[in-house]
């Protein structure tokens, strides 16, 4: 997915030196490259999207006849010729790449201040993975590719600018320009080598709040106390990585920064700074296990990271495994198979929605020449975790907690591909007898998982007794039954009602909707994960009084794990829902994010 001649050219340091316009929605300025030639080699490569490139130099001597080839899927090369004397392997040089960035950027999303909690200014965040970096600054944009990096980025006065690094000591500076405006530099700085999709930025109003000794939160001034009250726990859950992994966290701060709506993501791992959604905001901390994943992914992600996209299964797999570790340990020990039965109905959903020949569902995937933008979904995620889970059973969970550790050692500041993953697991239990496991049709074989877990239903059983009440009517039911329940176990009673559906190709009359809504007020809760089963629910019972509450839910933002599957049910539901979809699409579509644009647009072309 890289047109850069990454293994011919290492980029062994990246310094950036940035200008943010709001009003022109572009970043400018000129990014520095120190330079290892590994073989003998006539150019430089690099990725480029939707960039202008107003200068090059190379040592401090300006380069002409550098060139961007033709758009592709995939960007522009920038092909930057070298003189003889710098061609050859083992030669250093310094190169100067000046740019910018264009209003149709795909890793920047620019937000009017009416699209912010506090109206009163605009707002700018990145979002660069899987291959949107290259829309940000020239680069090597394989995760294969590691690289330490700093910056300097010059903002409004009003704005703060955040980075995915540890910030410079001191105060930013502040400078006045020739018509008086102010404007504050801010440095940031990561030493620990990172793949290109993690260097993150965000620029707007937003205040801090210390919630830990490495951690504060972040977020626009009118929401910071709720997203502390909310993730009051992160530094419980680093300690719990920490022993789970027998490794330190590496990365000096972890704070996290809660975005605007708009964010198409639940959270993204950005080293040193964690972006969350704010439907994460439940008032009761019930949402917090996404934190614990982006914290998982400091260890598994960041610290060990996957080769290419095809192993991104190593990326979200083992982080599955390593949250549902942490909060097992927060909760009970049931905890970890609770969450991995919710896990798996995710899995089904994605496999059932592609289709289950489908290459995507495959846990390494084919994806030369596609955009992994395409084949993202749960399947890297729980299919990864299941196939952990079945070594874990294989090998015997005490022996796989010290694999994991060990796995950590080997390849941490590196990357790693299944195949080495596998050398790696073979060499560490080579007097296990690994026989019954059939490797090929586990990572290979579309599909769900060739071996159905078996996990502990302690915890589920009461929302599946529930269900199945309901499925027959509802009679007994009353308002109590869910006093006290968790988010997670309400889901799961939600989630069970689906899957009986699915498997029975029927539906609850709508009826037994409205009864169920006048007895638990599903329709009134403002926890985005109750919310999202419950409308997906009413509208596969044909229940359209929930129409409104569908629309509204779409409106107010844009994560895709809950706007691509809606758009999908209310397209699919009858014609009026197909209308509604179609209408409300247009309407929404400039607030929400490009990435979450380009799949809903392609979702409802299907």
């Amino acid at each position: 997915h890289s047109l850069s001649n990454l293994h011919e050219i290492q980029v062994t340091h990246l310094s950036l030196s940035l200008s943010v316009s709001f009003p022109a929605s572009v970043l400018s300025g000129h990014a520095d490259f120190s330079l290892l030639v590994l073989s003998d080699t006539p150019h430089v490569l690099l990725d480029t999207s939707h960039l202008t490139i107003t200068s090059v130099s190379l040592n401090g001597s300006p380069v002409a006849d550098y060139a961007l080839a033709e758009p592709t899927a995939f960007g522009s090369a920038l092909s930057v010729p070298l003189p003889e004397a710098l061609r050859a392997k083992g030669t250093t040089m310094e190169m100067r790449v000046g740019y910018a960035t264009s209003p149709e950027s795909t890793a920047l999303q620019w937000l009017p201040k009416e699209q912010t909690a506090g109206n009163k200014y605009p707002y700018m965040f990145s979002q660069c993975q899987a291959i949107h970096a290259r829309a940000m600054m020239p680069c090597q944009d394989a995760p294969g590719a590691k690289v330490p990096w700093r910056a300097e980025v010059e903002v409004p006065e009003w704005a703060t600018c955040l980075m995915s690094a540890v910030a410079e000591a001191g105060e930013p500076e502040i400078r006045e320009g020739e018509a008086g405006e102010k404007t504050r530099l801010f440095k940031w700085v990561q030493k620990v080598p990172v793949s290109t999709y993690l260097i993150a930025i965000l620029v707007g109003e937003v205040e801090s709040r210390e919630i830990g000794p490495r951690s504060r939160v972040w977020a626009e001034p009118s929401v910071v106390e709720k997203v502390a009250y909310e993730f009051a726990e992160t530094e419980k859950f680093l300690k719990h990585a920490e022993d789970i992994m027998a490794q330190d966290y590496v990365w000096g701060r972890y704070d996290l920064v809660c975005l605007p709506p708009s964010f198409p993501y639940g959270g993204m791992e950005n080293t040193c700074l964690t972006f969350v959604t704010p439907t994460l905001l439940a008032g009761d901390r019930s949402l917090a296990d996404v934190v614990a994943h982006e914290i998982a992914h400091s260890w598994t992600g960041n610290l060990i990271t996957n080769k290419t996209w095809e192993d991104f299964w190593l990326n979200e797999g083992w982080t599955m495994w390593l949250q549902r570790k942490i909060m097992a340990r927060m909760n009970s020990p049931q905890f970890f198979d609770f969450d991995a039965i919710i896990g798996w109905k995710q899995l089904k959903d994605s496999v059932d929605g592609y289709g289950h020949d489908h290459a995507y569902t495959c846990l390494v995937p084919k994806l030369e020449g596609v955009d992994p933008d395409d084949s993202f979904s749960s399947v890297p995620y729980e299919k990864g975790f299941n196939f952990l889970y079945y070594l874990s059973r294989v090998v015997g969970d005490a022996d796989f907690e010290k694999f994991a550790q060990a796995y950590c050692q080997q390849f941490k500041f590196s990357t790693v591909t299944t195949s080495q993953f596998l050398e790696f697991f073979k060499a560490h239990f080579d007097r296990a007898d690994l026989s019954a496991i059939d490797w090929d049709a586990w990572l290979f074989t579309p599909g769900m998982p060739i071996v159905t877990p078996e996990f502990d239903t302690t915890l589920s059983s009461a929302s599946v007794r529930l269900a199945d009440q309901w499925r027959s009517g509802g009679a007994d039911c009353t308002e109590k039954d869910i006093t006290g329940w968790t988010t997670s176990q309400t889901v799961v009673m939600l989630e069970s009602l689906l899957t009986g559906m699915a498997e029975s190709d029927s539906k609850l009359p709508v009826s037994t909707i409205e009864k169920m809504d006048a007895l638990y007020a599903l329709s009134a809760t403002k926890n985005a994960e109750v919310r999202f089963r419950w409308q997906t629910l009413s509208l596969r019972c044909g229940a359209e009084a929930v129409f409104p509450q569908v629309e509204a839910f779409l409106r107010e933002q844009g994560r895709m794990k809950f706007v691509r599957p809606l758009y999908r049910e209310l397209y699919q539901t009858s014609p009026q829902g197909k209308a509604c979809a179609e209408a409300l699409f247009a309407e929404c579509k400039s607030g929400y994010h490009p990435i979450a644009q380009k799949m809903i647009a392609k979702d409802l072309a299907a």
